[in-house]
This record gives C-alpha cells, sequence and structure tokens, in this order.
C-alpha cells in the first residue's frame, strides 16, 4: 500500500534527489536495513502486479498486488525454494480491489480488500491456505490496508495506518481504535513474540520498522530501512519476520524478495 498521497506530488527531479539522497546515506552507514545482514534474493518468476504484502511458511511465499489498470486484485503463491509461481487468485470485491499487507494464522491468509481510497470500505478476509477459499468476511467501514493476528484479536491500519482498528477475532466485532502515535506509515505488520512489528515508509524514500509493545503501544526498538538498488524503499510494501529472518518485498514485477538476517542483539 505505497502512499499514494505522497508519490503523486513529487517531481522527478525530487525523486532522483531523495533516491540520491538515501543512496548516500547507506554508503555512509554500510547498511541498507539498520542492524541487519542482507542474506539473500530470491528472484519471483510469475507475474505479480503492484505489489502490496507478504507472508511465508517453510515451503510457500503468499504475495498481494494490484492490476491498477484494470483494477483487480490479486492473491499469488510462490515456491519458497524456487520462486516459482503456484497459484494465483483475484480477490476483487466489486468497488474493492486493494488488498494490503497480509498474515498468516493456524492454516488461514487475513487480509484486508479495500476501495483505493481513504476513508472508504474494506472486507477483512480469511483464505484457507490450502484451497485459497474465502472462509470468512468481515466488512468495515473504512480503508484497510495491512492486518495482524493477536490471540483472539485482528489489528487493521487503515489508510497510512494513522489508525490501528481491533477486531475480536470469534465475532468479527470491532472492539476499539487506537491512534499510530509514531511517525511512519505502515504498509505490512505482523505479530511476532507478543509485539506488533510493523513496518512503512516516514518519506518517499526511506523508513523504519518497529517493534512495539502490545497493546500498550510502547515503542522497543526501531530499524531505518532504505532502498534496493533499484531506488525502491525496502519498507515501501511487503514485510515479514520469522525469528530474526526478515523479508522485504519493495518492488513490482519484476520483483524480487529480499532476506536479511538480524543481528543477535537485535533478535
Amino acid at each position: 500500500m505505497t502512499r499514494k498521497t505522497i508519490r503523486t506530488t513529487l517531481t522527478a527531479a525530487s525523486l532522483l534527489l531523495l533516491s540520491l539522497t538515501a543512496a548516500t546515506a547507506q554508503q555512509e552507514t554500510g547498511e541498507p536495513i539498520q542492524h541487519a545482514q542482507l542474506m539473500d534474493v530470491l528472484p519471483l518468476d510469475g507475474e505479480v502486479f503492484h505489489v502490496q504484502g507478504v507472508d511465508l511458511d517453510s515451503r510457500r511465499i503468499w504475495i498481494t498486488s494490484v492490476d491498477l489498470a484494470n483494477r483487480r486484485g490479486y492473491l499469488h503463491e510462490f515456491d519458497r525454494r524456487s520462486g516459482r509461481i503456484l497459484r494465483r487468485v483475484e480477490l476483487t470485491d466489486g468497488p474493492r480491489y486493494h488488498p494490503g499487507g497480509l498474515s498468516l494464522h493456524q492454516g488461514s491468509i487475513w487480509v484486508a480488500v479495500a476501495e483505493m481510497a481513504p476513508d472508504s470500505s474494506a472486507t477483512l478476509e480469511e483464505i484457507d491456505t490450502g484451497s485459497l477459499r474465502v472462509r470468512r468476511r468481515i466488512p468495515v467501514a473504512d480503508h484497510l490496508g495491512c492486518v495482524a493476528v493477536a490471540g483472539h484479536t485482528l489489528i487493521a491500519g487503515n489508510w497510512d495506518s494513522r489508525l490501528l482498528r481491533i477486531f475480536d477475532l470469534p465475532s468479527g466485532k470491532q472492539l476499539r481504535v487506537v491512534p499510530n502515535p509514531f511517525a511512519t506509515r505502515y504498509q505490512d505488520m505482523k505479530i511476532v513474540g507478543g509485539q506488533l512489528v510493523a513496518g512503512g515508509l516516514v518519506t518517499p524514500l526511506s523508513g523504519t520498522i518497529d517493534w512495539i509493545d502490545w497493546p500498550s503501544m510502547k515503542l522497543a526498538r526501531t530499524a531505518r530501512t532504505g532502498v534496493t538498488d533499484r531506488a525502491r524503499p525496502y519498507t515501501g510494501e511487503g514485510m515479514a519476520l520469522k525469528g530474526r529472518d526478515l523479508f522485504l518485498l519493495p518492488e513490482d514485477g519484476p520483483s524480487r524478495l529480499f532476506h536479511f538476517r538480524l543481528r543477535d542483539q537485535e533478535a
């Protein structure tokens, strides 16, 4: 869910300047992701559109993307070892064609499919990882762009994740709304070790990954992030964390999945 409100106001010259500034900062620190080492890069062999979210298990990678030209949204499944595409299903729901960040939970994929506008509407969908069929839909009167699962609750960020909407997982009822106190506009988020781990943008070409104690919303730590060699912000789109292994999906097709290893003191 790269922020349209920022991107549309930038000229080509300003983007170039920002790109050079970000690249210089990375050269000075030597770290495209603070406190992390790049382990490998997996090219994805299969068509994706404007990428949004990512999650994975030991065998498979799930990715959401938006075909902006045709206003269609998709969930893609890739083989984790080869990067080859296995399946693709359409998630378009009437005017809602923007699937955002996603989270795996007990054999399900949770993803919000939203209209492409703030203060609009979305449907929280639970999708079976085996059949890729929708198990359940929860309508929401707001744009939602990312979702995480915390025990018996869902945490969903709206446009730019300025608000976090909390839902009861069994009933689907909204429990409360929590303002995001941090500057980062989160694009993808997961619950890891009892913390909300969220990645997103601070400027068009830089961002952070934040570890937030849940539900107190106290910032435990943060890692600054830069850009790829294609000048795409690493935390502009999909993010997943498995132990110390950080996975980022920042680029539209042809897409690459970047695998970083967090340093011991940051694990």
